[in-house]
């Protein structure tokens, strides 16, 4: 894809953000170039005023690969106009301007160094300084959510929000947390009722394995920042992605880690 064909691709999708409006036009993206159009995005994104604090990834939970028409991972940017926390376990967030928003539990990572391509899991967990429980709100310009693993990267990740729970520090016993993340537990409550159960190994193994895969990857596509200390990173859903709606409640509820219950209010933006 020539550089004027990534800049029309980026400027089309921009111009859908935060208007719930979705894309009829599909020409035909690999991964190299979505990836290519997600960093033009993030170049116009950061010439008006937002600044990326990390990455999402996307697609690691290989259960529900099938069930997307996808069949491998991808990831995207974090940006601190859609970063949200959740600090004493409850959060309130919009979904005004969000195409067919669904939500997802996942694990996210607070980078204290920066990781490095071919370290293992025990060396990974070094570079990271904190654990919590978010919820990502994600969103689809493509209807029906029915993408290609290119086409949801380009579009954002499929990124809208991301809630931070609770940040746990890692530094005491990091033997203790990496068994933690290998097998903990979460139960998904939509307005008190559980509604999905999810694992660890759901997200490629572990989210030490994703981080692992998003290391990786960045390396594999040439411009891509690396990794830096003092990003965030989610590691990706560990459940179905739900539909969501306004004037719900959801609850994650871990066992088997030392993450409390975080319940996110979801609004209409009025």
């Amino acid at each position: 894809m020539d550089e004027t064909e990534v800049g029309r691709q980026a400027a089309a999708l921009l111009a859908l953000l935060g208007t719930g409006r979705q894309l009829a036009d599909r020409p035909p993206l690999d991964m190299a170039d979505a990836y290519a159009v997600s960093a033009r995005i993030r170049t116009l994104r950061e010439a008006r005023g937002e600044t990326p604090l990390g990455r999402k990834i996307g697609f690691t939970n290989t259960t529900i690969w099938e069930r997307y028409g996808v069949d491998g991972p991808m990831w995207n940017w974090v940006y601190d106009t859609t970063l949200g926390r959740a600090d004493n376990g409850e959060a309130n967030r919009s979904l005004a301007g969000m195409p067919e928003p669904r939500i997802e539990p996942e694990i996210v990572f607070g980078l204290g160094a920066a990781p490095a391509r071919g370290m293992d899991e025990a060396a990974l967990l070094g570079c990271i300084a904190w654990v919590a429980h978010g919820f990502e709100l994600v969103q689809s310009v493509w209807p029906g959510w029915r993408m290609t693993a290119p086409e949801a990267a380009a579009a954002f990740g499929l990124h809208g929000a991301l809630v931070v729970g609770p940040r746990r520090p890692v530094a005491g016993d990091r033997k203790a947390w990496a068994a933690a993340l290998a097998s903990f537990s979460v139960t998904l409550l939509r307005d008190g009722a559980p509604r999905d159960r999810g694992e660890a190994a759901n997200v490629l193994g572990g989210p030490l394995s994703a981080l692992r895969f998003l290391v990786d990857e960045i390396a594999r596509r040439p411009g891509s920042p690396p990794l830096a200390a003092g990003e965030i990173v989610t590691t990706g859903t560990l459940t179905d992605a739900w539909p969501a709606a306004p004037g719900e409640t959801w609850t994650a509820a871990f066992s088997g880690i030392d993450l409390p219950a975080v319940t996110l209010r979801l609004t209409d933006g009025a």
